[in-house]
């Protein structure tokens, strides 16, 4: 009794699996298949029913000739499939990748009388490994350094001193305007140097007021000041041996200035409300984005303290003066986005390139990564486009995007640096190689990939 009733809802119980079923006769012509199936494929029953199995053109099938000359599925010679990756082009020509297992299914006398196969749906896992590889990619992205990002002559440059100061002693001092990178010069100073084994600590001169700030710079002493119940060693101290990173020195008060000159100049810090010096063996890398020079000539900022900070200084270009970077940082950020969220966002669309390209980004590189992830937000569409972008950008740039409209091609970019600096370079590849900012093997391999020839590259 129990089987009859199974019988009788084995239809149900098949529609109810999350796996698409289909079922095939000996000449491999479907003949059922369950819901699963049909979502999974775009297909309907109607669509699929009396037709050839090869009629979702799955890329691992293979079709082998019985002895009579009929073309059956290399199903019916091998008798199973487990577990087997393959692709399938679902009705609305979009690729799907699923896991496949077959089997052959018999009559009570043991005959082959047709298969059964089951398709597990994996293409968002594989979407997904696909987005981690590209992140993982992104990261050793060779037009990159030390999580920087840009071909451009300027940040070329930058890359040249970064790799220089990292191999110095001497105090670096990096200019550039807010949201341009600063911290990520300094962390790779840090980290490319001699030092990258010691702490890198960092102090915002803005942030805290003229006590906390010396405080937090040199340490104190217990009764120091209300509130100092214990004694504590200052980030001076705590850096021993590695790098401090003053942001916002320009901010710094003349009191503190003149301690700090100190620091530079003899190695010593004293605690606040002590008068003991503790020796330190710290290298200072400073950042403003303001003009030390303005500040020394109306008094705000001394001279002297100046001269001993700005012994190697860093320029940052704003992202207005690299325009041919927007396309390498745009594409990382969309990566970056994409990887952390579920939606099935495939790529920019080149009107919203076009946006990105025209605008001036008073806020550098962060309001370029805070576009990305307002557009990931705002985004229910397969391409992000123009009006999912802050309507800042949105706004300002849709009056006059037809007149200024420019899509510029990274790696087109790329390889008409490469071969100016092999024409400034008289086709030596080494020296090419430096005035990028890049390996000589790298020079090697994007001329093999352009497939650049220095005798016609250099007149």
């Amino acid at each position: 009794m129990f089987e009859q009733e199974l019988n009788t809802y084995w239809k149900t119980v098949v529609d109810t699996i999350q796996d698409g079923l289909m079922v095939v006769d000996r000449a491999g012509v479907i003949v059922s298949v369950n819901q699963a199936l049909e979502t999974i494929t775009g297909y309907t029953r109607r669509d699929l029913v009396g037709k050839p199995c090869s009629v979702l053109n799955c890329d691992v099938c293979e079709i082998a000739r019985d002895r009579q000359g009929g073309h059956w599925c290399a199903l019916f010679r091998t008798g199973s499939l487990k577990m087997r990756k393959c692709t399938l082009l679902r009705k609305d020509g979009e690729n799907i990748h699923v896991l496949k297992n077959a089997s052959l299914l018999h009559d009570s006398e043991g005959e082959v009388i047709g298969a059964v196969e089951t398709l597990t749906d994996v293409t968002e896992l594989v979407q997904k490994d696909h987005q981690i590889t590209a992140f993982q990619r992104q990261l050793r992205l060779e037009d990159g350094f030390c999580g920087m990002i840009g071909a451009s002559s300027p940040m070329q440059k930058v890359f040249n001193l970064v790799a220089n100061a990292a191999e110095s002693d001497a105090p670096v001092i990096i200019y550039g305007e807010s949201g341009t990178g600063k911290e990520l010069v300094a962390r790779a100073i840090h980290d490319t140097g001699t030092r990258k084994r010691k702490p890198f600590l960092k102090v915002n001169c803005a942030a805290l007021n003229e006590s906390l700030l010396e405080s937090e710079l040199f340490g104190h002493v217990k009764g120091a000041y209300t509130g100092a119940y214990r004694s504590r060693e200052g980030r001076f101290e705590s850096a021993r041996g590695g790098d401090i990173f003053l942001d916002e020195i320009g901010d710094l008060p003349l009191s503190t200035q003149v301690k700090l000159l100190r620091v530079l100049e003899e190695k010593v810090v004293e605690r606040v409300g002590d008068n003991r010096p503790i020796q330190v063996n710290v290298r200072i890398i400073s950042a403003t984005n303001k003009e030390l020079k303005a500040l020394v000539e109306e008094g705000a900022f001394r001279n002297d303290l100046f001269f001993r900070i700005n012994v190697i200084p860093i320029r940052l270009p704003a992202l207005r003066e690299r325009v041919e970077d927007i396309p390498l940082l745009a594409d990382a950020f969309f990566r970056r986005a994409q990887l952390k969220s579920s939606k099935a966002i495939r790529g920019i669309s080149n009107e919203t390139m076009s946006f990105l390209m025209i605008h001036d980004w008073p806020g550098n590189v962060r309001e370029l990564r805070s576009a990305f992830e307002y557009a990931f937000v705002a985004c229910h569409e397969a391409l992000i486009q123009p009006h999912h972008l802050p309507p800042n950008i949105f706004r300002a740039q849709e009056g006059s995007k037809t007149s200024r409209e420019v899509v510029v091609d990274p790696h087109e970019m790329q390889k008409r640096e490469l071969i100016d600096a092999l024409r400034r370079s008289g086709g030596n590849q080494s020296e090419a190689a430096r005035l990028l900012g890049v390996s000589r093997v790298t020079v090697w391999s994007r001329m093999k990939k352009f497939s650049i020839d220095v005798r016609r590259a250099v007149p």
